[in-house]
């Protein structure tokens, strides 16, 4: 089988995520299907399911020799579906829902692992299919429980380019309080909504500021506004205003510098209106990872490859793995569309791709 033909496959199975989706098919289907191809390609399969219903697949050459362990990561799931619920090719294109993000580069690290399958590998190469990258990264986490490698590639679209380095997020969340009163009586009431305006200015001065700091392949750190809610009814001073507020973080910036930011923020807010009753809270948060020029993993991809080092802008399971240790990098074929109505992969890329993450096996497991 082709990696082309692979990944048609691979997107023909609806395998949207059920955390974003309620009653969306999951990952059960897609599981199924990559463990009954790579044993009848004659790899080892184990499938890991520490939370029903969402399975991961870990795929293992079986020929080789003792030496390093090459991890390729990709993810099973996808959101919810575009305009395309089944691929179809136009020219160079595959269209689907996943294609891009990740189907394409699932169904290369799969070919790459299967090719890579010979009595010359002198270590091991395994894939890990894993569930729900798309909402809390279950599946890497629980693979990362039972498995370490010397290296990892995520195949995530990076346009055929070595991705060292993304941001992470940091989720907050800003509750201004006020007092409800008729709308007819405001001076009974305190107005939580008009209250949470200076907060927003406050938010766009920190957000401007942010530019001060450029990483060299990640720009700025950013943030912006995502969710406000507030108020009861027409007729009513507000008496509570929700701000949700994501911060997109650098290579060496924590959860605490982030929740230290906004603290001064809301202080210096106060301090302009001491009445300002305001709380902070972190709801959710992704580390940014980075993995050193220099690293081997790097040096041997981009001898295969050819292709430049640069950073993504997204975030990625990528974080999970190099925290574990294990120095990480994405590669993956290039598309477009990712999470939109419309999304395609190039064929040639994902082609291409198989056979630099093979060359890469062969060359990194030594």
């Amino acid at each position: 089988m082709t990696v082309d033909e692979l990944l048609k496959q691979l997107v023909d199975i609806d395998s949207v995520n059920p955390s974003l989706v309620p009653g969306a098919a999951g990952e059960r289907e897609i599981a199924d299907f990559v463990a009954s191809w790579a044993s009848q390609a004659g790899l080892a399969v184990e499938v890991l399911e520490g939370t029903p219903g969402r399975p991961s697949v870990i795929v293992r050459t079986t020929r080789g020799g003792p030496g390093r362990r090459l991890m390729l990561c990709g993810h099973l799931d996808t959101v919810g579906f575009g305009d395309s619920t089944e691929s179809s090719v136009d020219g160079d294109r595959l269209y689907g829902r996943g294609a891009y993000d990740m189907k394409a580069g699932l169904a290369a690290a799969l070919i790459a692992c299967r090719d890579a399958n010979v009595d010359s590998l002198a270590g091991e190469v395994v894939v890990a299919c894993v569930a729900d990258e798309e909402y809390a990264s279950l599946g890497v986490q629980e693979v990362l429980s039972v498995l370490s490698a010397d290296a990892a590639i995520v195949c995530e679209p990076t346009e055929s380019t070595i991705a060292v380095a993304h941001k992470g997020f940091v989720w907050t969340e800003i509750e201004v309080v006020g007092k409800a009163a008729h709308g007819s009586r405001p001076h009974l009431g305190v107005d939580a909504i008009m209250r949470t305006g200076p907060v927003l200015v406050a938010l766009d001065r920190l957000n401007q500021a942010l530019r001060g700091r450029q990483h060299p392949r990640l720009g700025p750190g950013t943030l912006h506004a995502s969710l406000i809610t507030g108020g009861r009814e027409e007729s009513t001073v507000p008496d509570r205003c929700v701000l949700t507020v994501e911060r997109r973080t650098l290579p060496g910036e924590s959860v605490a510098d982030i929740e230290r930011d906004v603290a001064e923020l809301l202080a210096s807010c106060r301090a302009e209106d001491p009445s300002l009753a305001a709380q902070s809270r972190t709801t959710m948060s992704r580390e940014p990872f980075e993995t050193a020029d220099d690293s081997p993993i790097v040096s041997v991809l981009a001898e295969v490859s050819g292709a430049e080092i640069t950073g993504v802008s997204y975030w990625a399971d990528s974080a999970f793995i190099s925290a574990a240790g294990i120095p990480t990098v994405l590669f993956g074929p290039s598309g477009d569309g990712a999470h939109a109505a419309v999304e395609w992969v190039s064929i040639s890329d994902t082609i291409r791709c198989a056979d630099t993450l093979t060359a890469a096996a062969l060359r990194f497991c030594r």
